[in-house]
């Protein structure tokens, strides 16, 4: 146990020092978080408009329109400029709390990883990685990429470069550690 648990530990800081490299170092993400000149304008026109904090399309349509009414309004905004906001009323980041709650989330990741490696009779440094790559890719198709079907992201390809970097990096530590004697 005390081998997985060390184990998870290495491999939970390997995605979160990758994940750091990732936005901080490498500034991949940037797409998605840009700078606005008009900032302040446009925060203020948000808060003028939008009263509670949440996830906003627009334009969006009323709730209970009939089907007239929806087949109407989508035909009116196909071809116009729309966007996703996430309005939220104060700027209240904790950054310890969030990396601490990141860095537990990557452990516990790492650690079911190896309770799956755990399963397989007698898995290869070979295999170990190519499994850890193969939860990367899950991982990145099921939130990130199903996520951009429906409302395109701008940093697609860096979540995928930070799927198959924090995942491979991790599998070829797990695939070292497990298999050492």
């Amino acid at each position: 146990m005390k081998k997985n648990l060390l184990g998870a530990i290495v491999g939970g800081l390997i995605l979160f020092v990758w994940q750091a490299l990732s936005h901080m170092a490498f500034n991949l993400h940037e797409p998605n978080q840009k700078y606005s000149a008009g900032q302040d304008s446009v925060l203020a026109a948000i808060k003028t408009h939008i009263k509670e904090p949440g996830g906003y399309i627009l334009p969006r349509m009323q709730d209970e329109l009939s089907m007239e009414q929806m087949e109407s309004f989508t035909k009116s905004i196909q071809g116009k400029s729309w966007a996703m906001v996430r309005y939220y009323q104060a700027y209240e980041i904790d950054m310890t709390s969030n990396m601490v709650r990141g860095l537990a989330v990557n452990i516990l990741l790492a650690f079911l990883l190896i309770w799956i490696i755990n399963r397989l009779k007698a898995p290869s440094k070979q295999t170990i990685l190519s499994l850890s790559l193969v939860v990367g890719f899950i991982a990145f198709s099921n939130i990130s990429y199903t996520e951009h079907i429906w409302y395109p992201v701008f940093d697609l390809r860096a979540q995928l470069i930070d799927a198959f970097v924090g995942w491979g990096l991790t599998g070829l530590w797990l695939g070292y550690w497990i298999k050492r004697s």
